[in-house]
């Protein structure tokens, strides 16, 4: 059975690495130690369904669910929370495109913009309602998340932005000078090469979890509903045939009515070619330290349980979590070999050392990566596939997934049961997906992406 796979993977197009999708980016991921995760049987022999979703991470985790009732099967290469879902830094948070909000209007008008910005609201109450139904703790924290300016430009887009939250949602966004950060127990140091943050805003609309706690509750609350989750199952071949999707295992097949794609940076460019070219992955990588002492908080300033990042472009984020360990995460990786991987995690030590200095001594026993995706018009899609009967997918949240991806699920089950109205969201989330340069090779652009980046981001 495993050379079947392992044949049968080398037709899969991927443009990382073989590594990015094995078990060295997630074998030091904290967040496994943290309880024992649900484990669900592979698919063992020939099976039909009404609906097939293949990828249990968030979105296809709450399609099922809100597909509760239907005949479903959820397949998944690993296990339920094996991705993104059970390796990003837990941010439920308002956001899911990069392009900003001026750039949404321009590009889809006043009122998809509008509808945006309550889509984004709706996706983080839509995580709250579902861990309230459920009754589930998934070391939930911080009071919305702060957003950390690192020049004056950027402090002064912050104030625009408070504004922007007053009139959108109609709620005050606290906003902070560098002294009054010192207040709030904010306090990431200055060294003569990076200046200090000059200010804050924190958002009120949002809170920190354990993500894999998270997916692994969503994923037990969808075996409850009726439908059936098999794990280590990978789909290695999908064809339409005869009014239905067949979709090949190594162990078996499944055949379906109607299929959702919920598989993001994990997806592959042939299955189906619907998707070639249409998505970018793009590596996230995150340390978490041991144990902080109160004396160690106290030594750098930092003492705060918000969820934070800053305005860079190539963004840091952090959190203290609630056993007083730091997670710190950034992007800039563009491969994922074994070397690059070590040198991905010397990297992030040394911004994580440059912002909280008096930390420089502490240990980080874990270390991990995974894949995000993105579009190439910056906006998620959730939407039916061209020239694809009865095929949908959700994707490209943009490392925002928590909360959009989630949402995105329930919407796309609800345009897959005819209720394209059921849930608030703009029109342009049904746009097709746009081709991205360079096919196969799309990646190869991050370098020059990333280094624009930095310039513009400054020392």
């Amino acid at each position: 059975m495993r050379s079947i796979l392992a044949a049968s993977d080398a037709n899969l197009n991927r443009i990382y690495e073989a590594e990015a999708y094995g078990p060295l980016p997630h074998e030091n991921n904290y967040w496994r130690t943290t309880f024992d995760a649900p484990h669900f049987p592979a698919l063992a022999s020939d099976q039909t369904c009404d609906i097939a979703i293949i990828g249990a991470g968030y979105t296809g985790l709450h399609a099922a669910l809100r597909l509760a009732g239907e005949d479903v099967v959820v397949l998944d290469t690993h296990q339920p929370g094996w991705g993104a879902s059970g390796r990003n830094g837990g941010f439920c948070c308002l956001g899911g495109a990069h392009a900003d909000d001026a750039d949404i209007a321009k590009m889809f008008g006043a009122s998809d913009a509008a509808s945006w910005a309550q889509t984004q609201r709706a996706s983080v109450d839509h995580v709250d309602q579902f861990l309230q139904d459920h009754s589930l703790d998934v070391d939930r924290h911080s009071d919305g998340e702060t957003i950390l300016a690192h020049t004056p430009k950027a402090f002064a887009g912050l104030q625009h932005e408070q504004a922007w939250i007053k009139d959108t949602y109609g709620i005050h966004a606290p906003l902070y000078s560098a002294d009054a950060m010192i207040d709030q127990g904010m306090c990431a140091s200055v060294n003569a090469k990076q200046p200090g943050f000059v200010g804050a805003l924190t958002i009120p609309v949002g809170f920190a979890l354990n993500p894999l706690k998270y997916a692994s509750g969503l994923a037990n609350a969808v075996a409850k509903s009726g439908a059936k989750i098999h794990g280590d199952s990978p789909v290695i071949n999908a064809e339409y045939k005869d009014g239905l999707h067949v979709l090949r295992t190594p162990q078996a097949i499944l055949r379906a009515k109607k299929v959702i794609f919920a598989t993001n940076g994990y997806s592959r460019d042939n299955l189906p070619k619907q998707l070639k070219k249409r998505y970018l992955p793009v590596q996230s990588n995150i340390l978490v330290t041991r144990p902080l002492t109160e004396d160690e908080l106290a030594a750098q300033g930092w003492t705060s349980r918000q969820m934070c990042y800053d305005t860079r472009n190539l963004l840091h984020y952090f959190r203290l979590l609630p056993d007083n360990r730091m997670l710190f995460g950034m992007r800039g990786a563009t491969s994922a070999s074994p070397d690059a991987f070590a040198a991905a995690e010397a990297a992030t030590r040394q911004h994580f050392e440059t912002m909280f200095p008096a930390w420089s001594h502490i240990g980080t026993p874990y270390f991990w990566s995974g894949l995000i995706a993105g579009a190439r018009n910056f906006v998620p899609f959730a939407g039916p596939l061209p020239e694809l009967p009865n095929a949908y997918a959700a994707m490209c949240y943009h490392g925002n997934g928590v909360a959009m991806g989630s949402y995105c699920g329930k919407l796309i089950a609800e345009k897959l049961l005819d209720q394209p109205h059921a849930t608030t969201a703009p029109d342009f989330l049904d746009q097709p997906l746009a081709a991205f340069p360079f096919g196969r090779y799309r990646r190869h652009i991050l370098p020059l992406l990333y280094r624009w980046y930095s310039f513009q981001d400054g020392p």
